[in-house]
């Protein structure tokens, strides 16, 4: 990881991620800032994960193919595939089995989760159709990163 960064002005990074932005509340997409991203980068995208479900890594977003320049992502980004709101910008499917985003929303009972929102800057855009899931997208993020930040939240359900 090098100079890009992300975070949000709704919660600060290791925190608690607010109520709102969960399966709790309206479980939209928290506003997200980007900086410092390389002059170089062709494309950006942001990927969204639960690493503490129990059946393994559990998506929550993926958001792929933003214009470079982009230093805000709005919150409550729409539910569908092409968001022209954000240039070229695609969505992919989460493991909720829906398209965008789906917040934090563990078993009830569970120790916290923690949940990583990660930027990757990317040498060209994501040649994969918008709605796939994140294993058809996996491949090309790694082979195209060229820089990452990451910022995490915590969340549990009673």
């Amino acid at each position: 990881m090098a100079d890009a960064s992300i975070r949000t002005p709704a919660f600060t990074h290791g925190e608690s991620v607010p109520e709102k932005y969960t399966c709790e509340g309206e479980d939209v997409s928290p506003e997200l800032t980007l900086a410092d991203v390389p002059d170089d980068a062709a494309s950006l995208a942001v990927v969204v994960d639960d690493p503490d479900a129990p059946a393994g890594t559990f998506t929550h977003w993926l958001l792929w193919n933003l214009p470079p320049d982009t230093v805000e992502i709005p919150e409550d980004v729409p539910r569908r595939e092409a968001v022209s709101e954000l240039g070229d910008a695609r969505q992919g499917e989460n493991d909720f089995g829906d398209v965008g985003y789906r917040g934090p929303c563990p078993p009830e009972g569970d120790d916290p989760h923690e949940y990583r929102f990660t930027l990757h800057v990317l040498d060209e855009e994501l040649n994969v159709d918008a709605g796939v899931p994140r294993p058809e997208v996996q491949d090309e993020l790694d082979a195209k990163s060229i820089d990452s930040d990451r910022f995490t939240g915590t969340f549990s359900r009673e």
